[in-house]
């Protein structure tokens, strides 16, 4: 109307595989597909609890299925997804959380190092607890 011609903004293209172009990105793209194994595997122990309510045997096939390479190796990726996630996380949580005591900032690596000690600790909690059963 008028004879004036919207103008669009200038948007360059960026190819599908941009999260390759830097190490930053492709590590960032890791992290989250981290999520999607972790999620995977809650659905999975869904399913593990799922079997125990049906039943005796319902649980043995679900045991026997546990024992079979291809999980075992499913495992293994997804506890080096969860552990990968969680070390990012951990090394993010100083530039989120940003603490003062008065009007000194809290150092970021007491913070980053406050929970990994404490993932230590339940770690250590969690290991005593299975083994002495």
């Amino acid at each position: 109307m008028g004879g004036k011609e919207e103008m669009k903004p200038y948007r360059r293209p960026v190819p599908n595989t941009w999260w390759l172009m830097r190490r930053s990105y492709f590590l960032f793209i890791v992290r989250e597909l981290a999520s999607v194994f972790v999620a995977a595997y809650s659905v999975f122990l869904l399913l593990v609890i799922y079997k125990l309510g049906q039943g005796p045997e319902a649980y043995e096939g679900m045991i026997e299925l546990l024992r079979s390479p291809a999980l075992i190796v499913f495992h293994l990726v997804v506890l080096a997804f969860a552990v990968y996630h969680s070390i990012t996380w951990f090394n993010l949580t100083p530039k989120i959380l940003v603490l003062f005591v008065g009007e000194v900032r809290v150092p970021p690596l007491l913070i980053a190092g406050a929970h990994y000690f404490a993932w230590l600790v339940l770690s250590a909690l969690v290991a005593w607890v299975i083994l002495r059963a």
